[in-house]
């Protein structure tokens, strides 16, 4: 294989003329990537929490709602979803509103549109995991907690979602690793996240080895870093002697 291996070129000045180094185009990417990742997260956990809580409740109404919108969200391929949310929404909006969104910052534009579709969508995939989480607890706390006085919002804030939290968080710690994965897909509209900007290297510099290799580098520190925050959040919620904790 002739390849010619050049790492000092992550070093130069790009040549766009920007005041900045190829491996700052990197620390870029790697930033807009955490940012769009914290807040896809965000939204995911209000979204599935949410719409989870009214798939487990006994009115037929917030039912066909939360599964209208696992339906929606969970079935249709992300990449469909950005696209809608990039393209198709400002049309479905008041023109003014519509028009007032295309003329913000196209780069604004990219990283909002992105957090939402990353959000909404991975909020479905949690809206299912916390579902299947209150259905698995026992009938019984909840009768429990009604023959007290509860109301229906008291007994799921203070008996059933703590438990819940605590015994999903492996799978709420996947859903946050891919959704930095998922946030790849964000360049199909324009935003220059990590892959966005290894894409951008390999076109300035030939060196198409050089740029993924960092690229993955920097996705695996983002995972590390998110792991390393998820197992704080396990031991700080963990309660001795309680579900094998």
């Amino acid at each position: 294989m002739n390849y010619h291996w050049n790492w000092p070129i992550l070093l130069q000045e790009v040549a766009t003329g920007e005041n900045s180094t190829y491996l700052g185009w990197i620390v870029h990417g790697f930033l807009i990537t955490a940012a769009l990742t914290l807040l896809a997260w965000i939204i995911a956990l209000i979204f599935g929490t949410l719409f989870g809580v009214m798939r487990t409740l006994p009115g037929r109404v917030p039912r066909f709602v939360g599964m209208g919108y696992v339906s929606i969200f969970r079935n249709v391929p992300l990449i469909v979803q950005f696209f809608i949310w990039y393209f198709v929404v400002p049309e479905l909006l008041p023109r003014s509103m519509g028009d007032a969104i295309k003329s913000i910052d196209p780069a604004i534009q990219f990283f909002v549109t992105s957090v939402f579709a990353l959000g909404v969508y991975t909020g479905s995939r949690i809206c299912e995991q916390l579902r299947a989480g209150i259905q698995a607890l026992d009938k019984g706390q909840v009768q429990a907690a009604r023959a007290v006085g509860f109301t229906v919002a008291q007994t799921y804030r203070h008996i059933i979602l703590p438990q819940v939290f605590r015994r999903i968080l492996p799978p709420l710690t996947s859903e946050f690793l891919i959704i930095s994965k998922n946030s790849a897909v964000a360049s199909t509209i324009g935003l220059l996240e990590l892959s966005g900007e290894a894409r951008q290297l390999v076109d300035y510099t030939a060196q198409p080895y050089e740029s993924f290799i960092m690229v993955t580098l920097a996705y695996v520190i983002l995972n590390v870093v998110i792991l390393q925050l998820m197992n704080w959040v396990r031991r700080l919620t963990a309660r001795p002697g309680l579900m094998g904790e």
